[in-house]
């Protein structure tokens, strides 16, 4: 009965922080064009906002697993949750860009303590025969948060301004933090009193922001010039963790456990072909179709709901059936709904627009629920950490690069640097269009990523 109730327990909480970040990150999204005017920021200091946060995850998401496992999953989460909170002050107080972006990439370096943590928790008491359940309702729960994001920011931001979605995320982390403590009694780590790779951590850190920040930069000489020497600031990584006696990554994971490689090779494509799909739609609702950011997260709210409805499914299935194959479908009809949205036009039927978001929307659950559960399942409980900090790169880096590459394609046609009116819908409709075309190629290789992991080991 004890554990039952631990796992209720871990499971709400693990379910309530999942809906915070996505929450956080749709809602921000949808009120951007008023962000832009309200601190006159240009569409690539405005891209900022979510690459600022992106950026932060990505590189703090397997450190900060390692150490879970070391120091404590409870501790490091209980961490992250107060610093989201205190940067959700500092961005709704923010009088600048400035101070609204360091607010942003404060958020991301709590957010990869939070997220990371609360799958990993979950795969700690959770049994083999019931972990894809819970893992699905925890994806269910992100997909709710980017369902009610659009919406509650897009009403928060027509009748109190942008700042108030700030306050709302803060509110939200409070309950989170008091749950925490109040009902996460235990302590969790596999690996403690093993040693904690700080020369590993920093490398990794470095070298993942300056490939990273390179590719968002891209094609200039320099940001080219940052990507090869974040490469090879990697290639030193792993040469390091190969010799090192208690690694923050366990490179032996990818050289032999092929579930393992594979779901974070498809996860990674995935992310990268699918996150900016909200950004770019939101932009052409509002600039293109001239809808309020009420009204568009009303639309955009169509895609998360079909997979907050489907992924506790998708989740349930892949514990009977080969998460594989369940996972490679979802990819498939994600390359349709990319595929279709290059056929986007100012005439373009709203109709049309909301059936594709909602193809996608099951497209993402079918995918999402199984790949989590695949990666989750294929390793040793010492390892839980990693492997959900790893997952959790794997998709912070494919946001970024999904952002960066809708940047890469704003650049290509000369709209970047402008403030997006009538006289740029063309451009910004060509831009959008290649941008989905390119998408829908890469997620087509990710149909092929996902089916080459092999069988589920049972």
């Amino acid at each position: 009965m004890e554990n039952k109730s631990l796992q209720r327990n871990v499971l709400l909480i693990a379910t309530l922080s999942s809906f915070l970040t996505p929450y956080m990150a749709s809602s921000v999204i949808v009120s951007l064009p008023s962000i832009g005017h309200d601190l006159s920021m240009k569409v690539i200091t405005l891209s900022w906002v979510s690459t600022g946060y992106l950026l932060a995850a990505a590189g703090f998401c397997v450190p900060f697993g390692r150490a879970s496992d070391i120091f404590g999953r409870k501790r490091v989460f209980t961490i992250g949750i107060v610093l989201d909170i205190l940067a959700s002050i500092l961005g709704g107080c923010a009088p600048t860009s400035g101070v609204l972006i360091v607010a942003r990439v404060l958020q991301g370096i709590g957010g990869a303590m939070i997220f990371t943590l609360g799958m990993t928790i979950v795969t700690s008491v959770f049994p083999p025969e019931r972990r894809g359940r819970a893992l699905g309702i925890i994806i269910a729960a992100v997909y709710v948060g980017l369902s009610v994001g659009p919406l509650i920011g897009g009403i928060l931001t027509h009748h109190f301004g942008w700042r108030s979605i700030f306050l709302s995320n803060m509110v939200i982390g409070l309950v989170i933090l008091i749950a925490t403590v109040w009902k996460l009694k235990p302590e969790w780590a596999d690996a403690r009193g093993e040693k904690f790779d700080y020369v590993g951590s920093f490398a990794y850190v470095i070298s993942l922001t300056l490939m990273m920040y390179g590719l968002s930069e891209m094609p200039t000489p320099a940001a080219f010039s940052l990507v090869v020497l974040g490469a090879l600031g990697i290639v030193l990584f792993v040469v390091w963790e190969g010799r090192v006696e208690s690694p923050v990554l366990e490179i032996r994971l990818f050289k032999r456990n092929r579930t393992f490689l594979f779901s974070n090779l498809a996860a990674l494509i995935n992310y990268c072909a699918t996150f900016s799909i909200s950004f770019l739609v939101s932009l052409y609702l509002q600039y293109v179709k001239g809808f309020s950011a009420q009204t568009a997260g009303f639309i955009l709210v169509s895609q998360p709901v079909i997979q907050a409805g489907f992924s506790p499914l998708a989740g349930r299935l892949s514990d009977r059936v080969e998460p594989r194959v369940v996972a490679s479908i979802g990819m498939a009809l994600t390359v349709i709904g990319l595929a279709l949205f290059v056929l986007l036009t100012e005439a373009t039927s709203l109709w049309l627009i909301i059936t594709n978001l909602m193809l996608l929307g099951l497209g993402f659950a079918l995918f999402s629920s199984p790949n989590t559960n695949a990666v989750m399942g294929s390793v040793e409980k010492r390892y839980v950490g990693v492997a959900g900090g790893t997952l959790a790169t794997m998709r912070v880096a494919g946001q970024m690069l999904s952002m960066g590459g809708a940047m890469l394609m704003f650049a290509l046609f000369h709209i970047s640097g402008v403030i997006i009116t009538a006289a740029y819908h063309t451009q910004f409709l060509q831009s959008a269009k290649m941008a989905f075309l390119v998408f829908a190629v890469l997620c087509l290789a990710g149909v092929f990523a996902s089916l080459a992991r092999g069988k589920r080991e049972r």
